[in-house]
């Protein structure tokens, strides 16, 4: 099993952590291809977790400009405060002298017996028993080719057109196709799948550019799987707000996410 489903490396400086961009990591037109905005924010984690050596708590990400291969992405990690359980700290993510992303987070662990969950997984057949889905663009050497996504409900990819969703939620089974570990990082690239429900609440070919992007971990367990229970809860002045929960396959609630995009509606025959 690989570390993590992004090229993040070390330099001399334990504050500096460097990312080589291949379309691996990218999405969007072959001609013009960018970073997806999740790996902003997982190779932020994976920076910070390495450099305090404490798990994130939570991490929120503002995507300020576009990253494009074959660039490489500096990530500079500021520990900002650091007590006995937890640490504040900042990553600022620029190609160049270009700033990309901001993250802003907090990590630790305190020694405690308390562990409950109110929030409980939607009843859910097995991702072996849901139909593979494609994405809409058919990405076969993209982000997108590396992440297989089963929809248990909704609609998803190229099956977007239709009746809107009457209470704006879908829910996807995910998994990287590569062997890597379901971990901070992971469920952050997955928790950027929110604007892949906008196209099912809206029923039409939308989705949209997120403006950023919050995870908040309670506790990640083994899991193959992880069942992403996205809500669009609502949609006015071109931007979309959406939240998700994500579940291992036995049902623990291993974070939350939200963020708020901009709303794009792509034109199809029917609509000209």
């Amino acid at each position: 099993m690989t570390d993590l489903f992004f090229d993040l490396r070390a330099t001399h400086n334990p504050h500096r952590w460097y990312m080589p961009l291949t379309p691996a990591v990218c999405v969007g037109p072959t001609d013009n291809l960018f970073m997806f905005g999740g790996v902003g924010l997982a190779s932020a984690i994976g920076a910070m977790e390495r450099t305090c050596g404490r798990p994130v708590i939570w991490a929120t990400a503002q995507y300020l400009s576009y990253a494009r291969p074959p660039s490489v992405v500096d990530l500079d990690v500021w520990v900002l405060a650091a007590g006995r359980y937890n640490s504040q700290a900042r990553v600022v993510g620029h190609v160049d002298d270009k700033e990309i992303f901001t993250v802003n987070a907090a990590l630790g662990e305190r020694p405690s017996d308390l562990s409950r969950q109110w929030v409980v997984m939607p009843d859910a057949p097995r991702p072996e028993d849901c139909d593979p889905a494609d994405h809409w663009r058919g990405d076969s050497q993209g982000l997108h080719s590396r992440i297989e996504v089963r929809v248990v409900k909704g609609r998803y990819g190229r099956d977007r057109d239709g009746k809107p969703e009457d209470d704006g939620r879908s829910l996807l089974w995910i998994r990287p196709r590569e062997r890597f570990a379901v971990d901070a990082s992971m469920l952050a690239v997955m928790a950027d799948f929110v604007p892949s429900g906008l196209g099912n609440a809206l029923g039409k070919n939308a989705g949209g550019n997120s403006l950023d992007n919050t995870l908040r971990v309670r506790r990640i367990v083994p899991t193959e799987w992880v069942l992403c229970d996205i809500h669009i809860q609502g949609v006015h002045g071109g931007f979309a707000h959406g939240a998700m929960s994500l579940f291992a396959q036995d049902g623990e609630l291993m974070a939350t996410a939200s963020q708020s995009l901009i709303v794009r509606v792509r034109e199809t025959a029917q609509d000209r």
